[in-house]
């Protein structure tokens, strides 16, 4: 069962993710779509910081162990919900009408890593957390939407190098090629520059939503067009 949760830091909110290795499920995805749905509502919040609840992971993406079950009694239909679920909460955060920051305080690996990047803004601790696609590893191919989603923050030089290799990547890694936009020392420092990042917003909600939107059309077509074409039959299943 997933366990996420969040508070109000004065016009922040925090959402944290407090599962252990914050595996992507049905239940996962239902409840961060409500959370977002809560967080919305309070018209005294003006930013989001998306958190693991400590210790050695952020989120280890898809809920390996989850889908093989499933797929093993033949319920192909489950998982094509859920596909299609991580795209809604995909599209939720790409369009959100509140900036969205991911302060990424441990691993994150897979569709973690994707969840990172479908936030308009990342921090990293420097002391502990790899950040990296395994897909290769385990036969899971990218959608459409996925690729793009990594294409907007990566550069291609080296999106190629961590699809095709599973490259892990520590925080100066990333800050190095602008994945990242802050290395911070530990998660107290984490926490601290995340919330002050976030505590610089105070944009309209309308002209936030609009350019998230167009920033992001090409990804939101492909999640409409394109990406049912492997759900439908699982292709992205290898």
């Amino acid at each position: 069962m997933s366990v996420i949760h969040w508070t109000k830091e004065k016009k922040v909110a925090v959402i944290t993710m407090d599962d252990g290795e914050n595996r992507h499920n049905p239940a996962f995805v239902e409840r961060m779509l409500n959370v977002m749905d809560e967080i919305e509502s309070d018209e005294a919040i003006s930013a989001v910081v998306l958190r693991g609840g400590g210790g050695k992971y952020w989120s280890l993406g898809i809920d390996i162990e989850w889908i093989t079950q499933v797929l093993s009694t033949g319920n192909n239909q489950e998982v094509r919900d859920f596909l299609y679920g991580l795209n809604r909460l995909s599209a939720r955060i790409l369009t959100f009408p509140l900036p969205v920051i991911a302060a990424l305080n441990g691993h994150a690996f897979g569709d973690g890593a994707m969840l990172a990047l479908a936030c308009d803004f990342r921090l990293m601790k420097a002391d502990k957390g790899y950040f990296c696609f395994p897909e290769v590893d385990i036969n899971i191919p990218f959608m459409p939407s996925m690729l793009e989603i990594i294409r907007k923050v990566i550069p291609p030089y080296l999106m190629e190098e961590m699809i095709l290799s599973g490259k892990r990547m520590n925080a100066f890694e990333l800050a190095q090629h602008h994945i990242i936009f802050k290395v911070c020392a530990d998660e107290d420092e984490l926490m601290r520059e995340s919330l002050a990042y976030a505590a610089t917003f105070n944009k309209a909600r309308g002209i936030m939503a609009e350019h998230k939107k167009r920033l992001h059309k090409g990804i939101l077509e492909l999640m409409q067009n394109a990406d049912p074409s492997y759900i439908e039959p699982l292709i992205l299943m290898a």
